[in-house]
């Protein structure tokens, strides 16, 4: 536990967030982000309930909603939910930004990780689906702090000298690119499992590295899939789960990824290592 910091400063440990670490986080008008699968299932739908199928997972209730009201719809309706209203960015975030990771995986939609690193240069990695021009389900953003803003570069210009952030679900910055539905997962999902989800000098980076894992969702299949695509050639990890039982699918991955789990909150955790 001592050691955890110092792999992050050193990208020994590579942090990995999920929407779990929105679960304190409140909006100025005094509403709440998504934090889990229900709640973004609500905030898609204006605050209504889906039937019970659709609100088993988040990416089918968005397919649902984007066969009814089309895709500019959902892309529409995800930037609203994180760009509409004021919040502080969540203590993870804050706390992520005095070790400032070298890597860092986020598959939150919003702009928070951009926020942390706005005051170095750094690369940005956004995910994409759906796309025809080229097999490759991610862009390569260069983050200038001079001129505080991101241009769109080649992924023969990514380097391992600046920090790098990765955001495979997409973000609402620079540009407006989200996978959120079923037919986007399934899209970015196929494409990973050919080796066209993350630019190669990520894919060598990776091998052998331990990951930090805050606030992700393992019941579902999608996030778990995600997981797996992200971080091939895994060492070990550790995973917070604030509850008292795992599902069978959850422990199952967990011994699966070698990865040790911690009963404790994302709070408690951030707090003990400050």
């Amino acid at each position: 536990m001592d050691s955890i910091v110092e792999k992050i400063k050193s990208g020994e440990l590579i942090p990995f967030l999920g929407m779990g670490i929105f679960g304190d986080t409140k909006c100025k008008d005094g509403s709440t982000l998504p934090y889990d699968s229900d709640s973004m299932i609500l905030a898609l739908n204006n605050g209504r309930a889906m039937s019970p199928r659709l609100m088993y997972e988040y990416s089918r209730a968005a397919m649902s909603l984007e066969q009814r009201k089309g895709r500019e719809f959902i892309i529409q309706m995800t930037n609203h939910i994180y760009s509409s209203k004021e919040y502080e960015i969540p203590d993870t975030y804050k706390w992520l930004a005095t070790l400032k990771p070298k890597y860092v995986i986020d598959t939150n939609m919003d702009d928070s990780l951009q926020k942390i690193y706005s005051d170095c240069n750094h690369f940005l990695i956004t995910g994409v689906s759906r796309i025809t021009a080229d097999w490759d389900r991610y862009l390569i953003y260069f983050y200038d702090v001079d001129t505080k803003a991101y241009t769109r570069v080649e992924k023969d210009k990514l380097t391992l000298d600046l920090p790098i952030l990765f955001k495979p679900m997409g973000s609402t910055k620079p540009e407006m690119n989200f996978i959120i539905s079923d037919a986007d997962f399934v899209d970015w999902l196929t494409e990973a499992m050919g080796g066209y989800a993350m630019p190669e000098i990520l894919k060598e980076y990776r091998k052998n590295k331990e990951y930090l894992f805050l606030g992700v969702d393992f019941s579902r299949d999608t996030f778990r899939m995600v997981t797996n695509e992200v971080t091939i050639g895994l060492e070990s990890g550790i995973v917070l789960f604030n509850k008292d039982e795992l599902t069978k699918k959850e422990d199952k991955f967990i011994k699966t990824h070698n990865l040790t789990s911690l009963n404790m909150s994302i709070n408690e955790f951030i707090k003990s290592h400050e």
